[in-house]
């Protein structure tokens, strides 16, 4: 096999690989099924079983007085938007342009709860307090993204946090976080998961991203708030017959993972302070702020490509064959999660494969 290979040369390739160097690896359908322990307790319509273990425990880790489970963050988010807009009688919701509800979920939130998106800020930049001071809009809530995905998990100072809250405070609006890699915030900041999210009304939280778990999230919030999410849901067609696969495989992987997330953040670190002199590679953030960075590399798409898939054919190794598209066709952005399969390379190991994906030819 040469070149570019077709979508089943693609699938036998991956599958050829032992190793990646990002996030938790190459997991197949079976490792995901082996997160789901076999005396699991099943739940009926999302009522108690290991629903009700998972929502106790992650409404106890957030300081909230309750959480519920849901089988998409699109669904929390939305629903708990919703809650504060109708509460509030307001329905601008005030966000950073890049937040994840207006730009991955076909503005949901518009169409189908007609609340009102007023973007804060610049796109390329993190929020600030400075920045929601020229939004005049009383909002009905301000959405906060801990970490910013699409800004490379960036996040704001936590003075400036608190500042970013008490504007929506002295406005009589709710604080959301879109926590949804809130886990892999917590070593940057250096506090527990339950004192970021005591600044918020209410707070989302994803376990398939930085937990890796099969999918699912929980909101939590107050007791009244998270009753009419759980209206919304079973509306939003959530309430399944059985969810006790996603809280299973949730709970297991909160478990094991939320306590190395500092393992993670620190090999993030010393990862990134390697890239730093390499031509053609920079690390934004840089240093990282969680326990994942954006990329850019000085290649073409197709140049990223063919050594990705050089890489894979040679050495079995999976890394960045399928780049975010930038403004510039020479210029590629990946994003990279330090996870299980990345602490298996050394910081000098990682560098050698991203010199031989990115340095100008």
């Amino acid at each position: 096999m040469t070149g570019k290979p077709t979508d089943a040369e693609l699938a036998v390739l991956r599958a050829g690989c032992t190793r990646a160097v990002n996030w938790h690896g190459l997991r197949s359908a079976a490792d995901m099924l082996g997160t789901i322990p076999s005396d699991v307790e099943a739940d009926r319509y999302g009522s108690g079983g290991v629903v009700g273990e998972l929502e106790a425990e992650v409404a106890s880790l957030l300081g909230k007085p309750a959480a519920l489970f849901l089988p998409s963050g699109t669904m929390a988010q939305q629903t708990a938007l919703r809650v504060h807009a109708d509460r509030s009688g307001r329905r601008a919701i005030v966000f950073h342009p890049a937040c994840h509800l207006d730009w991955h979920e076909g503005r949901g939130y518009q169409r189908l709860h007609c609340l009102i998106g007023v973007p804060a800020g610049e796109l390329g930049a993190p929020l600030t307090r400075s920045t929601l001071d020229a939004i005049h809009e009383l909002p009905a809530a301000l959405l906060l993204e801990l970490p910013q995905r699409d800004l490379g998990g960036t996040l704001p100072a936590w003075d400036d946090l608190v500042g970013q809250v008490s504007w929506a405070r002295d406005r009589g609006a709710a604080v959301h976080m879109d926590g949804a890699r809130l886990w892999e915030a917590t070593p940057w900041y250096g506090r527990k998961p339950a004192e970021i999210a005591a600044l918020f009304d209410t707070v989302y939280v994803s376990f398939y991203k930085g937990l890796g778990a099969i999918a699912g999230c929980c909101l939590a919030g107050p007791a009244d708030v998270v009753a009419e999410v759980s209206d919304w849901r079973t509306r939003h067609g959530g309430r399944l017959f059985a969810m006790w696969p996603y809280a299973a495989s949730a709970l297991t992987s909160l478990r094991a993972r939320l306590p190395r997330m500092p393992t993670y953040y620190r090999h993030a670190l010393a990862i990134a302070e390697l890239l730093d002199d390499i031509p053609g590679v920079e690390v934004l953030p840089n240093p990282p702020q969680s326990t994942m960075m954006h990329l850019q590399l000085s290649v073409t798409a197709a140049e990223l490509e063919s050594r990705a898939f050089g890489i894979a054919r040679r050495d079995r190794i999976w890394t960045f064959p399928r780049p975010f598209a930038t403004v510039s066709p020479t210029v590629q952005r990946i994003e990279f999660s330090v996870g299980d399969a990345t602490l298996e390379f050394t910081p000098s190991e990682v560098r050698d494969l991203i010199e031989a994906l990115g340095s100008p030819a």
